[in-house]
Formats: C-alpha cells, sequence, structure tokens
C-alpha cells in the first residue's frame, strides 16, 4: 500500500468489514486526530493487505507560521528595537506587526497547506513486525536524500496509535499522486509516446540507482501500482490544487454507521460495474459498435516525474529474507527457479514495467493450464520472446529439477512459438522498425536470463536510447542523470541473439 491519491491497494475490492477486529484494521473516520492531534484524516486514499492508507491534514504546516507570538510579548519585541534608527525601527514594527496579524487569524501571505499520506498498519504482531521494517527502509532512504531529488518516496513521521482493535503502527508519508498502473488505465492501455515513456524511466532508474548502489536496498516489488507520479491526473482530486479546505473536526453523525454505509455503497457499486463489463463484454464479441475500442488519451499537460514506493517487501542485498518475492508478471526467472537473487531482480522488473507503459500491456501473463502451472507457463512465455533459456541457468536452481529436464527444456511444455520482440512491436503494436529497434536494444539486455549480465541502473541511465535528442525530459530528471558520474557514456549494450 502506498501514497497514491488513488487506491492501489485494489482498486476494484475494499478492505471488508471482517478485518477490523482485534489484530485488524483501525476503524478512521474522517476527522479523527493522530500522532496528539498533529495529523487530522480527510479521506481514505486505499488499502493493503497490511494496512490502510488515508489523507491527511498536517496541521502543523499551518500552526508553525504562527511561530510563538503571543500579543503580550508584541510591546516587549518593540522595545527591544528602539535604539534602532527611525527608518529601521519603522520597517521593524511593520514586520512585527503583520508577523502579529497573520498569527492570530492562522493564514500566511505564503500559507504551505501541507497534505500527507498516513498510513495505518494492522495492529497483530506479525504486522507490526513488518511496519518496522518498512520503518527502518523509510528512514534510511531519507537520511541518505536530504534534497528530497532522488526519486524515492519520503517518511516525514512515525508514531504509534492505540484503538480498540490494538496498537497499530502508523507512517507519515509525502502525499503523491496517481500510481502508473492509473495512468495506463487512464490510457485505455493504448501504450503512450516513447518520449513520455522515456521520461518516466529515468525517474524509476534515478530511484533504483540509489536504493542499489548508494544504499544496497533491494525493492524487491517494483511494479506500476508501486510507481506514483508527482502530482494527480485529475486536479480536483489533488487537495492543494482543487483548493480543498481541510476538515479539522468529525462531521456530525453515526460515528459508525459512515463506515459501514461506504463499504456497503463500494460493494454495490463494484457489482454493478462487473455487470456493465460483461455486457460490454458481450456486445464486443457480437461484433456491435458498444464494443468498438476507443483511441487512446492525450496525456499532455500531465506531470510524468513520479517515485518509486511501497517498502513493505524490500531488503538489504546482504540481509534477504524471502525466496519468494516480486508480483507474479514482474517476476524473474531465477526467482521462479529459486537460484538466488539481487538487485537484478528490480531490473527486470523495471523492463517489464518500461513495456507496459509502452504498449498498454503486461509483458507476460502466465496461467495455469492443463498438465503444467503457472509458473512453467511463465518460464515458456518468456522463452517464445527472449530465446531458449541457458542449460547453465536452467537446471541452476532448487525447483530446477521439478521444472526443466536435464538438457534445460520444460518437462510439461514442448511446443513453443517463438515471436522476438522486436517483431512483437512492429507487428501487434505497429511501432516503426527504428523505434522498435531501439527499444529492443535498451529493453533486452535487461531481461538476459544471466542476471550478473543484466545492466545495472546506474548503466541503464546512460543508454542512448534514454537520451535521444528528441526526448523531452523534465529539468529536474536531466539535472538528476547530470550528476551521475559513471564514466560510461558511450555504453551501447547490444541485443543477443
Amino acid at each position: 500500500m502506498s501514497c497514491s491519491s488513488s487506491s492501489s491497494g485494489s482498486e476494484e475490492d475494499d478492505e471488508g468489514i471482517d478485518s477490523y477486529r482485534k489484530g485488524g484494521y483501525h476503524a478512521v473516520r474522517v476527522g479523527d486526530q493522530f500522532n496528539g492531534g498533529r495529523y487530522v484524516a480527510q479521506r481514505k486514499l486505499g488499502w493493503g493487505q497490511f494496512s490502510t492508507v488515508w489523507l491527511a491534514y498536517d496541521t502543523s504546516s499551518s500552526s508553525s507560521l504562527a511561530s510563538d507570538s503571543d500579543p503580550s510579548d508584541l510591546g516587549s519585541s518593540i522595545a527591544d528595537d528602539d535604539y534602532r534608527p527611525c527608518s529601521q525601527l519603522k520597517a521593524s514594527l511593520v514586520a512585527k506587526y503583520l508577523s502579529f496579524y497573520y498569527a492570530v487569524i492562522r493564514i500566511s501571505p505564503t500559507m504551505n497547506v501541507k497534505y500527507v499520506a498516513l498510513k495505518i498498519q494492522k495492529s497483530a504482531a506479525q504486522f507490526a513486525q513488518a511496519a518496522l521494517h518498512e520503518i527502518e527502509v523509510l528512514s534510511a532512504i531519507a537520511k541518505g536524500d536530504p534534497s528530497n531529488s532522488k526519486c524515492v518516496v519520503r517518511l516525514i513521521d512515525h508514531f504509534k496509535h492505540t484503538g480498540p482493535n490494538g496498537q497499530h503502527l502508523c507512517m507519515v508519508l509525502e502525499f503523491l499522486g496517481d500510481s502508473l498502473l492509473r495512468l495506463i488505465r487512464y490510457n485505455r492501455y493504448k501504450g503512450m509516446g516513447l518520449n513520455k515513456v522515456r521520461e518516466i524511466c529515468k525517474c524509476i532508474l534515478i530511484g533504483l540507482d540509489y536504493l542499489h548502489r548508494e544504499l544496497g536496498i533491494i525493492h524487491s516489488d517494483l511494479k506500476p501500482e508501486n510507481i506514483l507520479l508527482f502530482s494527480t491526473i485529475d486536479p480536483t482530486k489533488d487537495p492543494v490544487r482543487s483548493g480543498l479546505t481541510p476538515i479539522l473536526e468529525k462531521p456530525e453523525g453515526n460515528p459508525n454507521g459512515g463506515v459501514t454505509m461506504n463499504l456497503i455503497e463500494k460493494k454495490l457499486k463494484r457489482r454493478a460495474r462487473r455487470a456493465v463489463a460483461k455486457i460490454s463484454e458481450r456486445r464486443a464479441s457480437m461484433g456491435e459498435v458498444g464494443g468498438a475500442q476507443k483511441s487512446e488519451r492525450n496525456l499532455d499537460g500531465i506531470d510524468l516525474r513520479c517515485k518509486v514506493v511501497d517498502f513493505g517487501n524490500a531488503c538489504w542485498a546482504d540481509k534477504r529474507f524471502a525466496q519468494e518475492i516480486q508480483t507474479r508478471q514482474y517476476r524473474a526467472p531465477e526467482v521462479i527457479l529459486q537460484a538466488g537473487y539481487s538487485y537484478s531482480v528490480d531490473m527486470w522488473s523495471f523492463a517489464c514495467t518500461a513495456f507496459e507503459l509502452a504498449t498498454g500491456d503486461m509483458m507476460f501473463t502466465p496461467k495455469t493450464g492443463q498438465g503444467f502451472s503457472e509458473d512453467e507457463d511463465h518460464l515458456a512465455l518468456m522463452m517464445e520472446l527472449l530465446g531458449k533459456i541457458p542449460r547453465k541457468v536452467a537446471v541452476g536452481g532448487a525447483r530446477s529439477k521439478d521444472l526443466f529436464d536435464r538438457y534445460g527444456d520444460l518437462k510439461r511444455i514442448r511446443r513453443l512459438k517463438y515471436w522476438s520482440l522486436d517483431r512483437l512491436l512492429v507487428e501487434k503494436y505497429k511501432f516503426s522498425e527504428e523505434d522498435a529497434r531501439e527499444f529492443g536494444e535498451f529493453l533486452c539486455p535487461l531481461l538476459d536470463f544471466a542476471p550478473e549480465r543484466r545492466p545495472t541502473a546506474q548503466q541503464c541511465l546512460q543508454h542512448p536510447w534514454l537520451n535521444l535528442s528528441n526526448s523531452t525530459p523534465s529539468a529536474t530528471n536531466e539535472s538528476n542523470v547530470e550528476k551521475l558520474n559513471v564514466g560510461m557514456s558511450n555504453l551501447r549494450v547490444k541485443v543477443g541473439k
């Protein structure tokens, strides 16, 4: 669960009522206060298996403007200035009176209204332990990036909150916008222009380079859902841009009914959406007009700068604690084979994400079939696109004997239909030959079956495809890339045959 303006734990379902019990979620109402009243809940942003996330207003962002001004102190402060020349004293008086005025009415001519994402963990011991680990990782990230320029989400605060279901660890994160998954959906799964893909990729790589090279952290669950834009696609959903007035007190009404009714309403809406979707599918299968495909949207004007988020599954490279990592569609082959892993698993997931941004489709969508498992189908899909897995890699994992024979062939899927990445891009997604070749040269090394041969994030930032003359990255990204002195400006990794 991340700090998005939109739900990212599941955009179709809700967390249900059953988990609001001892050891489970904390029931939050709009206007609830946390950490001694500093944070006030505004609305729910989303949920995950371990937590719920709320938009919250940080009252310190306004109260700090008042500083320690007090009417009784004003006279003594002026008296201290009596030795100054008249003109300076006059200016000082004006400044002090203005400062006092803004303090009293609680506004500022340059007030920075601060909204944050409040992540509230379930209270059971295992969830509390997971939260402590995430806080440790996020604290290291924040400590190493005081300027907040590394394209990774920033931890602002953390504390404990006691409620009827137990004691919950809470994290306060910077408020960000929509996920790349929502951006892909907003664009109707059509894929976006390569210049826009480049801009997003640069941000992700800056974040990965920081995590890998400077901190020794493996994200281990990189995917569009865990990468958030700086701001929302729809300005009306941004609390600052929309001019939202902070809610500082609990609205009147049944304190428990709001939560229950909200969940019921969501369930009814979800059922309605499913019914509409089924009708649309039937129309499409019958060739009716209602099934006609819509064109992609215009993404101009959307700020494509983004940050890597959700470090609940992250680990230190020298202290890995799980064998099965990564969301299925973005999982690297060495993870499936249980052959060990390192930073290169993030690079595989990054390549899958870049492909999805450019095409609108997931690169691999494995399924269980008659006589074979989801893992076997996943490996087969990889080989159909990238070529046969080298025997050394195929037989080098703890699970290799279950999946491959001694020659390095899949035991239960024998017939493969090969379709190279560049031909796929041209024939299915209508890329030009040049775009397909250049994009393929960027992606294919990242999808090498041998993890040690995949380029690092640092090396990828110097790849020619990311630095083509017709790309238009933001000034922030350009400055960050320039800071990476890697001495490999002419790197060009050729696509393996």
